[in-house]
């Protein structure tokens, strides 16, 4: 067993590491390859081959004891774990076998116009030179919109998406400010998104409704049912949210490389690859060990959690030349923004639809992105994101 550096001072649900938590990924990396969090007792990695050896490995780095801080052998969740992020094979494996179908190549190339179009009216409608925020008229307005309609979610209180899905990331970390304020008034929300998840209640010819189709097929019950749309809208809208506000953000702050996209839009889809893997809007995911096992040369015991930090996997120099540079010309193949193996991201197919469309849309129509105030960023325990993003869009 190599040494390990024990980091008893290091809090990584802080206020001040979740506004910048890029000075304490670079020491955890330069750490070693897994380090020991005393205040939490938990292992820790942030480094690129370890946390993909560990998503890659689910026989050993479960998840059915929880991808938060909490293991759900030793207490109660506090909600009924997904059947999709939340389990193992061979349940895990029906679960997404009935989402994946859902979510196929044919079905993306069916929203694609819809998606093309959306953005291409709604960037076109902003790019008017005026100051907005951002992050409520594009980067949020955009994916409540066509995912709702994609999945069939009727048109009230579609906000209610973001807020339980804001509560479900918080309470992947601690029991802190956060968590408590997340679950606060959680019942409202909640049952409103479990009224949602529904049959009755989701919109007929959509993904919703598809997806009860195809998991009444596979011997679900309606409940469980529901309980896959649930995992669905609770994973489907902030994360893009934040994606594509952190796509806002670096190509205004870094406008040569929006110079390049719009001069080559055919990069839109790199691009937002790069974003992801520069500013993950998804930074954490915890595991549980189910034996004794070495990664990278440090053992780790059987039942104990570990915290994977995608977002400075994600920065890796090991893996990355340059990896602090936000460059879309780079080759962002393998970064962890949206996990790696069976875990990953069900819905990524869907989000990089957005994303292009987002960014094609822009590239078209826009000629500058111009911040007009200071952008307010969003503490969460798990996503890394922005409240407000005053820009202005300069027309083309």
């Amino acid at each position: 067993m190599s040494a390990t550096l024990l980091v008893s001072d290091l809090d990584p649900f802080a206020p001040e590491f979740l506004g910048d938590p890029y000075p304490a990924h670079a020491a955890l990396r330069d750490a070693g390859p897994v380090v020991r969090l005393e205040r939490y007792r938990t292992w820790a990695s942030a480094r690129h081959a370890p946390v993909r050896a560990a998503l890659l490995d689910h026989e050993t780095f479960c998840s059915s004891a929880g991808v938060g801080i909490s293991d759900f052998r030793k207490e109660e969740p506090w909600r009924t774990p997904s059947l999709l992020l939340e389990a193992d094979p061979p349940e895990h494996t029906r679960a997404r076998r009935v989402v994946a179908g859902v979510l196929s190549a044919a079905a993306m190339r069916r929203l694609a116009e819809d998606f093309m179009s959306a953005a291409d009216e709604l960037v076109a409608r902003l790019a008017d030179g005026e100051p907005f925020d951002a992050m409520t008229d594009l980067a949020t307005a955009f994916p409540v919109h066509v995912f709702s309609e994609a999945v069939g979610v009727p048109d009230d209180k579609r906000e209610n998406l973001l807020t339980y899905a804001r509560m479900v990331f918080n309470t992947f970390g601690p029991r802190n400010e956060l968590f408590r304020n997340a679950v606060a008034d959680a019942g409202p929300v909640r049952d409103w998104i479990a009224q949602r998840c529904r049959a009755e209640n989701l919109l007929s010819g959509g993904m919703g409704a598809e997806i009860h189709a195809r998991a009444a097929a596979e011997g679900f019950t309606g409940e469980e049912s529901a309980m896959l749309v649930r995992s669905f809208l609770s994973a489907g809208v902030d994360t893009t949210v934040h994606g594509l506000g952190n796509a806002l953000w670096c190509l205004a702050q870094h406008p040569e490389q929006f110079a390049a996209l719009r001069s080559e839009p055919d990069r839109a889809r790199a691009a937002f690859e790069e974003v992801l893997r520069f500013e993950a809007p998804v930074q954490t995911f915890f595991r549980t060990t189910t034996r004794e096992v070495e990664l990278d040369g440090v053992t780790i015991g059987d039942g104990e959690k570990i915290l994977l930090f995608l977002g400075a996997a994600n920065r890796d120099p090991r893996q990355w030349p340059d990896a602090d540079v936000f460059n879309i010309s780079r080759r962002a193949t393998g970064h962890v923004g949206f996990g790696f193996g069976i875990h990953a991201c069900v819905g990524m197919a869907m989000a990089r639809l957005e994303g292009e469309a987002v960014l094609t849309a822009l590239a078209r129509h826009v000629r500058k992105i111009e911040p007009t105030g200071e952008p307010r960023r969003m503490l969460n325990n798990t996503l890394r994101g922005l409240e407000s993003l005053p820009l202005r869009l300069v027309p083309a």
